[in-house]
Protein backbone atom coordinates (compact mmCIF):
# COMPACT_ATOMS: atom_id res chain seq x y z
CA UNK A 1 0.00 0.00 0.00
CA UNK A 2 2.69 2.79 1.14
CA UNK A 3 4.51 1.35 -1.97
CA UNK A 4 2.04 1.96 -4.50
CA UNK A 5 1.40 5.75 -2.68
CA UNK A 6 5.10 5.96 -3.07
CA UNK A 7 5.36 5.21 -6.88
CA UNK A 8 2.02 7.01 -8.07
CA UNK A 9 3.62 10.28 -5.86
CA UNK A 10 7.11 9.65 -8.33
CA UNK A 11 4.66 9.04 -11.35
CA UNK A 12 2.55 12.34 -10.96
CA UNK A 13 5.79 14.34 -9.99
CA UNK A 14 7.45 12.75 -13.28
CA UNK A 15 4.70 13.83 -15.15
CA UNK A 16 4.68 16.94 -13.93
CA UNK A 17 7.77 17.45 -14.69
CA UNK A 18 7.68 16.38 -17.89
CA UNK A 19 5.04 18.88 -18.63
CA UNK A 20 6.92 21.43 -17.21
CA UNK A 21 10.08 20.85 -19.70
CA UNK A 22 8.00 20.67 -22.32
CA UNK A 23 5.87 24.18 -21.73
CA UNK A 24 9.43 25.44 -20.95
CA UNK A 25 10.91 24.24 -24.57
CA UNK A 26 7.47 25.57 -26.03
CA UNK A 27 7.57 28.94 -24.77
CA UNK A 28 11.55 29.51 -25.68
CA UNK A 29 10.32 28.01 -29.63
CA UNK A 30 7.57 30.82 -29.53
CA UNK A 31 9.95 33.64 -28.04
CA UNK A 32 12.15 32.77 -31.15
CA UNK A 33 9.18 32.64 -33.71
CA UNK A 34 8.12 36.00 -32.08
CA UNK A 35 11.94 37.34 -32.67
CA UNK A 36 11.73 36.40 -36.19
CA UNK A 37 8.63 37.65 -36.76
CA UNK A 38 10.02 41.46 -35.60
CA UNK A 39 12.99 40.91 -37.79
CA UNK A 40 10.34 40.48 -40.73
CA UNK A 41 8.65 43.15 -40.31
CA UNK A 42 11.97 45.72 -40.38
CA UNK A 43 13.36 43.68 -43.19
CA UNK A 44 9.80 44.02 -44.97
CA UNK A 45 9.76 47.88 -43.81
CA UNK A 46 13.18 48.27 -45.42
CA UNK A 47 12.55 46.55 -48.50
CA UNK A 48 9.72 49.09 -49.10
CA UNK A 49 12.16 52.22 -48.65
CA UNK A 50 14.68 50.64 -51.07
CA UNK A 51 12.67 51.66 -54.52
CA UNK A 52 12.26 55.13 -53.43
CA UNK A 53 15.74 56.06 -52.53
CA UNK A 54 17.20 54.58 -55.72
CA UNK A 55 14.66 56.67 -57.77
CA UNK A 56 16.03 59.56 -55.84
CA UNK A 57 19.36 58.88 -56.22
CA UNK A 58 18.90 58.25 -60.27
CA UNK A 59 17.70 61.21 -60.09
CA UNK A 60 21.23 62.43 -59.57
CA UNK A 61 23.44 59.98 -60.55
CA UNK A 62 21.32 57.98 -63.03
CA UNK A 63 24.38 56.18 -65.49
CA UNK A 64 25.14 54.63 -61.82
CA UNK A 65 22.62 51.94 -63.53
CA UNK A 66 24.56 49.09 -62.29
CA UNK A 67 24.81 50.05 -58.56
CA UNK A 68 20.77 50.20 -58.79
CA UNK A 69 20.27 46.96 -60.12
CA UNK A 70 22.76 45.28 -58.04
CA UNK A 71 20.47 46.33 -55.17
CA UNK A 72 17.13 45.52 -56.92
CA UNK A 73 19.02 41.98 -57.41
CA UNK A 74 20.13 42.04 -53.45
CA UNK A 75 16.43 43.29 -52.71
CA UNK A 76 14.46 40.59 -54.54
CA UNK A 77 17.34 37.26 -53.33
CA UNK A 78 16.39 39.08 -49.94
CA UNK A 79 12.94 38.94 -50.35
CA UNK A 80 12.58 35.28 -51.56
CA UNK A 81 14.71 34.11 -48.70
CA UNK A 82 13.42 30.97 -47.41
CA UNK A 83 16.02 30.29 -44.34
CA UNK A 84 17.18 32.19 -41.65
CA UNK A 85 20.83 31.36 -42.43
CA UNK A 86 20.07 31.68 -46.59
CA UNK A 87 18.46 35.58 -45.05
CA UNK A 88 21.25 36.13 -43.52
CA UNK A 89 23.55 35.47 -47.04
CA UNK A 90 21.38 38.18 -48.56
CA UNK A 91 21.18 40.18 -46.04
CA UNK A 92 24.99 40.72 -46.21
CA UNK A 93 24.54 41.25 -50.27
CA UNK A 94 21.86 43.69 -49.84
CA UNK A 95 23.12 45.64 -47.27
CA UNK A 96 26.60 45.80 -48.80
CA UNK A 97 25.08 46.98 -51.89
CA UNK A 98 23.34 49.75 -49.81
CA UNK A 99 27.33 50.68 -48.78
CA UNK A 100 27.67 51.47 -52.68
CA UNK A 101 24.91 53.75 -52.80
CA UNK A 102 25.93 55.71 -50.20
CA UNK A 103 29.00 55.97 -51.66
CA UNK A 104 27.73 56.97 -54.55
CA UNK A 105 25.51 59.91 -53.14
CA UNK A 106 28.86 61.48 -51.05
CA UNK A 107 29.86 62.18 -54.83
CA UNK A 108 26.62 64.24 -55.30
CA UNK A 109 26.32 67.68 -52.93
CA UNK A 110 23.03 68.30 -54.29
CA UNK A 111 21.79 64.80 -53.88
CA UNK A 112 23.36 64.69 -49.91
CA UNK A 113 21.64 67.95 -49.60
CA UNK A 114 17.71 66.86 -51.11
CA UNK A 115 15.04 66.40 -48.46
CA UNK A 116 13.52 63.25 -49.67
CA UNK A 117 17.03 61.49 -49.66
CA UNK A 118 17.91 62.80 -46.30
CA UNK A 119 14.09 61.33 -45.08
CA UNK A 120 14.84 58.43 -47.02
CA UNK A 121 18.47 57.97 -45.31
CA UNK A 122 17.25 59.08 -41.88
CA UNK A 123 14.46 56.10 -42.06
CA UNK A 124 16.60 53.74 -43.08
CA UNK A 125 19.31 54.73 -40.45
CA UNK A 126 16.48 54.08 -38.25
CA UNK A 127 15.43 50.75 -39.96
CA UNK A 128 18.89 49.22 -39.57
CA UNK A 129 19.31 50.21 -35.90
CA UNK A 130 15.33 48.87 -35.31
CA UNK A 131 16.85 45.67 -37.63
CA UNK A 132 19.84 45.32 -35.21
CA UNK A 133 17.71 45.19 -31.88
CA UNK A 134 15.56 42.95 -33.39
CA UNK A 135 18.36 40.28 -34.19
CA UNK A 136 20.10 40.75 -31.08
CA UNK A 137 16.91 39.87 -29.38
CA UNK A 138 16.06 36.92 -31.81
CA UNK A 139 19.82 35.08 -31.39
CA UNK A 140 19.67 35.41 -27.30
CA UNK A 141 15.87 33.47 -28.09
CA UNK A 142 17.64 31.12 -30.28
CA UNK A 143 20.49 30.87 -27.56
CA UNK A 144 17.95 30.08 -24.60
CA UNK A 145 16.05 27.62 -27.15
CA UNK A 146 18.99 25.53 -28.49
CA UNK A 147 20.51 25.30 -24.90
CA UNK A 148 17.43 23.85 -23.59
CA UNK A 149 17.09 21.33 -26.35
CA UNK A 150 20.54 20.54 -25.68
CA UNK A 151 21.21 20.21 -21.66
CA UNK A 152 20.52 16.73 -19.48
CA UNK A 153 17.08 16.19 -18.64
CA UNK A 154 15.45 18.87 -21.33
CA UNK A 155 16.95 16.50 -24.16
CA UNK A 156 15.40 13.95 -23.91
CA UNK A 157 11.67 15.83 -23.61
CA UNK A 158 12.74 17.78 -27.01
CA UNK A 159 13.73 14.99 -28.72
CA UNK A 160 10.52 12.96 -27.42
CA UNK A 161 8.58 15.73 -29.04
CA UNK A 162 11.30 16.49 -31.86
CA UNK A 163 11.59 20.23 -30.78
CA UNK A 164 14.28 21.86 -33.43
CA UNK A 165 17.06 24.11 -33.13
CA UNK A 166 17.09 27.36 -34.17
CA UNK A 167 19.48 28.97 -36.73
CA UNK A 168 21.15 32.34 -35.50
CA UNK A 169 20.80 35.08 -38.04
CA UNK A 170 24.31 36.71 -39.01
CA UNK A 171 24.58 39.28 -41.10
CA UNK A 172 28.29 39.68 -42.80
CA UNK A 173 29.70 43.38 -43.52
CA UNK A 174 32.31 42.77 -45.98
CA UNK A 175 33.23 46.65 -44.02
CA UNK A 176 34.08 45.09 -40.98
CA UNK A 177 36.30 42.06 -42.40
CA UNK A 178 38.62 44.53 -44.24
CA UNK A 179 42.23 44.49 -42.70
CA UNK A 180 42.83 47.77 -41.04
CA UNK A 181 45.29 50.11 -43.02
CA UNK A 182 48.10 52.42 -41.85
CA UNK A 183 50.17 54.70 -43.48
CA UNK A 184 52.47 56.45 -42.18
Amino acid sequence: MVISIVLIGIVCILIFYVISVYNGLVRKKVEMEEGWSSIDVFLKKRYDLIPGLIETVKGYASHEKETFENITKARNLAQSASSVDEQGKAESVLKNSMVNLFAIAENYPDLKADRNFRELQNELTSLEDDIEMARRYYNATVKENNIAIDSFPSNIIANMFTFKKGEFFEVENAAEKEPVKFSF
